[in-house]
């Protein structure tokens, strides 16, 4: 009996043996396959977000102008003509323009955002006062100092500029609240030009408005807290 049972754990043993050696040899052509394969490029994340933006079938193909940093001056923007499926409501069309600004460019380096900011809503006044509401990301992860917080907000409103007309001024609010800066350097209190040739030739007021009024159920759609008076 005990000769019996000797038997059967040589077999077992002679069995694991052989079959340790087919799998082992596999096991390694896998584990070789899957580190060849490449991380998703800086591209492929920004096709991936901008699909996410879900544009209706009927948005026009248009050529449009983001404003990411020079890759010959890192002080400076540079537009940057990609194409991109638009509405043409100004409000769909600035979120669309600005979750574009937010995915990046191809070049990571050139990014004027944080890659974990995101827009939670966007609304647009009567007057052409725009107010757009980000997460906490924007605050929190952008560089602190007063060239890269520049040229953040820059980016906002260059591209906004270039690409939604209607827009003439810009307020910046972090999860439905005002920031007295960005980082610690640029004022969030104030209210950015965007129409810079309105006020060039005089058609737009640098006395900007001190009161926001967001309808409240409008805020509530978007998930995003009404603004307070000030």
């Amino acid at each position: 009996m005990s000769r019996n049972w000797r038997t059967w754990v040589v077999v077992g043993l002679g069995i694991a043996v052989v079959s340790a050696a087919i799998y082992f040899p596999i096991l390694r052509r896998r584990v070789k396959t899957a580190a060849k394969i490449p991380e998703p490029s800086e591209e492929q994340a920004r096709r991936e977000l901008t699909q996410a933006i879900a544009p209706s079938p009927t948005d026009p193909v248009v050529k449009v102008k983001m404003f990411w940093t020079s890759a010959e001056d890192e002080s400076a923007l540079a537009p940057v003509a990609i194409q991109l499926a638009l509405s043409k409501d100004p409000v769909l069309r600035a979120k669309q323009v600005l979750n574009t600004l937010l995915a990046g460019p191809v070049e990571s380096d050139l990014r004027t955002l944080p890659p974990d900011a995101a827009l939670l809503a966007f609304y647009l006044l009567p007057d052409g006062t725009a107010v757009a509401d980000f997460s906490e990301a924007l605050a929190t992860s952008s560089p602190s100092g007063v060239q890269s917080e520049q040229l953040a907000v820059d980016s906002i409103a260059r591209t906004l500029e270039a690409n939604v007309p209607q827009v003439k001024r810009l307020k910046i609010l972090i999860h439905g609240q005002e920031l007295d800066t960005l980082a610690g350097h640029v004022d969030l209190t104030q209210f950015f030009v965007v129409d810079t040739k309105a006020v060039q030739h005089g058609a737009l007021s640098l006395d900007m408005p001190v009161n926001i009024a967001i309808p409240q159920v409008a805020a509530a759609n978007n998930g995003a807290s009404a603004p307070a008076k000030r």
